[in-house]
């Protein structure tokens, strides 16, 4: 296995932190009118308060949610084995991988997606940049470094 980049876990951490800080205090906030009158008001007031504060939370919990999914994935690294790239439990054959691009998701977050040539128009997800602990032009060199091996080009470099 040739390991070609590394996944940080310093802001899923941080992620995880300020997602949950905001749903303590927003849920604070929600239930402050209600402190003296018992659990069931208080949770009450929680989930049936003001349903724009209530949205935020719930919004809140799901980062804290897709922020703990991603902290499972911290130790998984982009790597090969010479004809297939790994990410984690994923693989892709390196014979189908065409590129290997920088684009934005629906909500302007930047990350590295794979160009694979299987008759589909997507592209597949590697890593969010700010996930990478190395830069994003190495780790796509180094794939498509590793791409260039197996089809049998004498460098990778040739091809950019």
């Amino acid at each position: 296995m040739v390991v070609i980049g590394r996944l940080r876990a310093k802001p899923l951490l941080a992620g995880q932190l300020l997602c949950g800080l905001a749903a303590a205090g927003l849920a604070v906030r929600q239930a402050s009118g209600a402190w003296g009158d018992g659990a069931a008001e208080v949770l009450r007031a929680v989930v049936a308060g003001n349903p724009a504060v209530t949205v935020l939370i719930a919004a809140a919990l799901a980062g804290v949610v897709h922020f703990r999914r991603l902290w499972r994935r911290r130790a998984s690294h982009i790597r090969h084995d010479g004809s297939l790239l790994y990410r984690g439990s994923e693989s892709w054959p390196l014979a189908l991988i065409r590129d290997v691009v920088v684009a934005r998701n629906g909500i302007g977050i930047a990350s590295l997606r794979l160009v694979v040539d299987d008759d589909s128009e997507v592209t597949r997800a590697l890593a969010p940049l700010y996930m990478l602990e190395d830069s994003p032009e190495a780790v796509r060199g180094g794939v498509m470094f590793a791409v260039a091996g197996v089809r049998g080009f004498p460098a990778g470099s040739a091809m950019n």
